[in-house]
């Protein structure tokens, strides 16, 4: 698992994060996580479908036209 440390964090920035992290209940260390993943984090999860949508309209626009079948679909045969 990668290790991140961080040198030359001034006393009242690791003050204050120990602050923080006794006020949520738990350590510094997890309150660092906890603060980097959501600085990094995408609020929402990311789609394929909507990203592709994205880089299509990133070019100009692209239509995707999907026509589906609605029939019965036959159950496979593995005779």
């Amino acid at each position: 698992m990668p290790a991140l440390n961080v040198r030359n964090l001034s006393a009242e920035t690791h003050h204050a994060l120990r602050v923080r992290a006794a006020h949520h209940g738990r350590s510094t260390e997890a309150e660092v996580r906890a603060i980097l993943d959501e600085a990094v984090r995408p609020k929402t999860p990311v789609r394929l479908g909507t990203l592709l949508a994205q880089i299509g309209q990133d070019f100009g626009g692209v239509e995707f036209v999907v026509a589906r079948d609605k029939a019965p679909v036959e159950p496979a045969s593995f005779k």
